[in-house]
């Protein structure tokens, strides 16, 4: 096991390494920061003046080398238009991006887990059809378009939650549910297809030739063995939704990470965009680890293959 951890850590550490040379490279090579940080109508000799200051004029292996450097050592550095840390800055928003990402996990699990466990034991039939084409409309439905129609009807028609903010729970609701919902039918599918597969096993024949309450053999027994994949899966769920946040965050301008990218990116931030991505890259690829380990932990057979 601890070999098979080393293994995977060191996996980690390479794909972390990997995606901040392609998220650095994109941004560089999108256009040039110094153009962009000047603004339209600039001299020339202004741009020569930002590129120099900012070390732009430098092979852009050597920015990166300093960049990376510097990261190592907590050092982010400066938002060009915040004019502030971008640590402190990306650190105080954190927090919320984190809130909406394990509230939306909760809300996919609760959708996913009654209609998955309902499909199964209802194998076939309209039940089972009903709960596929929810689950198939969720992923089907783009998430902003489902938030600007849960605006539409929970905060303009009935006046029930807030639009906009972060500043209390009720700010999370629509957000949560939006951004939930749209990964709901990845666990539907993978409950309903584990509880079908383990509801045709021989010690669930045997609890029910006992005659054990039905709710007693699908709960206790049956839904018990069935979820064990969906834990795995969770981690790298939650991973996603951290990443997807942006389009959520900005709807609704929660004060977090995505509406934070949003912004950089409007205001051309390099700094600030650069540590988002890189941020939400090795978050992602922590939780994706952290997957690994647990199947590994629960499958011993996982860690020989």
């Amino acid at each position: 096991m601890l070999m098979y951890m080393l293994k995977r850590i060191g996996l980690a550490l390479l794909v972390a390494l990997t995606v901040s040379i392609i998220a650095y490279l994109l941004l560089h090579l999108s256009g040039d920061p110094a153009i962009a940080l000047a603004g339209e109508g600039a001299r020339q000799a202004d741009i020569e003046m930002i590129r120099q200051a900012y070390g732009l004029d430098r092979p852009i292996a050597v920015q990166y080398a300093d960049w990376l450097w510097n990261l190592l050592q907590g050092n982010f550095g400066t938002s060009v238009y915040f004019k502030t840390d971008v640590g402190g800055l990306i650190l105080d928003k954190l927090g919320t991006t984190l809130m909406l990402g394990v509230c939306a996990l909760g809300v996919a699990l609760a959708v996913s887990i009654p209609l998955g466990v309902l499909a199964a034991i209802y194998k076939n039939s309209w039940i089972d059809r009903l709960c596929l084409a929810i689950a198939v409309l969720g992923q089907a439905l783009p998430n902003f378009f489902f938030a600007l129609l849960l605006i539409m009807l929970l905060s303009i028609s009935w006046r029930l939650l807030p639009v906009s903010g972060s500043g209390t729970w009720q700010h999370f609701v629509m957000p949560s549910i939006a951004l939930g919902y749209y990964v709901a039918p990845a666990f539907m599918r993978l409950i309903r297809a584990g509880m079908i597969e383990v509801l045709g096993a021989d010690y669930i024949r045997t609890a029910r030739a006992k005659g054990l309450p039905v709710r007693s053999v699908v709960f206790k027994h049956a839904l018990r063995n069935a979820i064990v994949p969906v834990v795995a899966l969770a981690a790298v769920q939650l991973g996603y939704l951290l990443g997807g946040s942006v389009v959520i965050e900005t709807i609704f301008a929660l004060d977090g990470l995505g509406y934070l990218a949003y912004q950089s990116i409007t205001f051309k931030d390099y700094p600030v965009m650069q540590t988002i991505v890189l941020l939400l890259s090795v978050i992602y690829v922590l939780l994706t680890l952290a997957s690994d380990i647990a199947n590994a932990w629960l499958d011993p057979r996982i860690r020989v293959s």
